[in-house]
C-alpha cells in the first residue's frame, strides 16, 4: 500500500507505521486518519503480520497533536463528528487483535497521546514529553482522552494532566503507568522491534483473545468479565496452537504457533 502522510514497512512479521510529516510534527489531520484507517484495515488481515510498531517521522515529534489549522476551521456542527471519525480509527487500533506498540519519539501531545493510549503498549524516548494540552486551546480531548486516560492512570492522575494540559517527561510517564518502558532515544526503535519481535513469537489466538479480554473486561461488571473470559478459554482451548503450545512444554522445546 502506498500513502501521502504514512509509511508502511515490514520486518518479517512486524509492520512498521510511521506517521509522515515530519515539517508539521506528525500533526494529525484528516486524511491521515483516514490513511491510518486503512492502514490498520490491511495490517489487521494480512496472517503475516504479528505485531505492529507506530511511530513518527523525524527526531521531535511522535505526534505532537492535531492539526490546528484544521480545528480551527470546523463549524459547530461538524465537532462532532470530526471527534467520532478519530475515535473509530482509534478503536480499530485498540482493537486490531494483533499488539500495536506505540514508539513515542518526541512530542507526543493531544491526539498524539491519545493514539498512543489505544497502543497495546507504549515505549518512550528519554526525551519524551507526553501530554494532552487540549485545555490551553479551549477545548477538550476529542479522541477519547478523557476516557482512555483516566481507565489507564485513575481518575484523579488524569485529571491533573487534563486540567493543567501539562506535559510529562518520560521518568514520570513511566512512574505514572503512562507508558510501558524507557529508553535512550538512539535505542527507541531497536527496543521496539525487539519487543514486537518478541511478541510476534506467541500465539496469535491467544494475544487476540488476551486484548479482548482486558478491553472487554474494563467496561463490564467483574462477574460478566469473568464469563466472557471463560468462554474466550474455551475458545483457544480448541485451537491447534494449545496443542502445539502444550507439546512444546512436555517435550521442553520451543512452540511454533501457527494461528489456528
Amino acid at each position: 500500500m502506498t500513502f501521502d502522510n504514512l509509511l508502511l514497512e515490514h520486518d518479517g512479521p512486524v509492520a512498521i507505521l510511521t506517521i509522515n510529516r515530519p515539517t508539521v510534527l506528525n500533526a494529525l489531520n484528516t486524511p491521515t486518519t483516514d490513511e491510518l484507517r486503512h492502514a490498520i484495515l490491511h495490517l489487521k488481515q494480512d496472517p503475516n503480520v504479528r505485531a505492529v510498531i507506530i511511530t513518527g517521522a523525524g527526531e521531535k515529534a511522535f505526534i505532537a497533536g492535531a492539526d490546528i489549522n484544521e480545528l480551527a476551521a470546523l463549524r459547530p456542527t461538524q465537532g462532532k463528528e470530526h471527534a467520532q471519525r478519530g475515535q473509530h480509527v482509534f478503536d480499530l487500533i485498540e482493537n486490531m487483535g494483533k499488539p500495536v506498540i506505540a514508539a513515542i519519539n518526541g512530542f507526543c501531545l493531544g491526539g498524539g497521546c491519545e493514539l498512543a493510549m489505544a497502543c497495546t503498549l507504549r515505549i518512550a524516548a528519554d526525551t519524551a514529553r507526553i501530554g494532552q494540552p487540549e485545555i490551553n486551546l479551549g477545548i477538550i480531548p476529542g479522541y477519547a482522552g478523557s476516557q482512555r486516560l483516566p481507565r489507564l492512570l485513575g481518575k484523579g492522575v488524569a485529571l491533573d494532566l487534563l486540567l493543567t494540559g501539562r506535559q510529562v517527561k518520560a521518568d514520570e510517564a513511566l512512574a505514572i503507568g503512562l507508558v510501558n518502558r524507557v529508553v535512550p532515544a538512539a535505542e527507541l526503535m531497536i527496543a521496539a522491534k525487539a519487543l514486537a519481535q518478541e511478541l510476534a513469537t506467541k500465539a496469535p489466538v491467544a494475544m487476540q483473545y488476551i486484548i479482548e479480554a482486558v478491553n472487554r473486561g474494563l467496561e463490564i461488571s467483574f462477574d460478566k468479565a469473568q464469563v466472557h473470559e471463560a468462554t474466550l478459554f474455551g475458545l483457544v482451548a480448541s485451537t491447534q496452537d494449545m496443542r502445539e503450545g502444550t507439546r512444546a512444554f512436555l517435550e521442553k522445546r520451543k512452540p511454533q504457533f501457527k494461528g489456528e
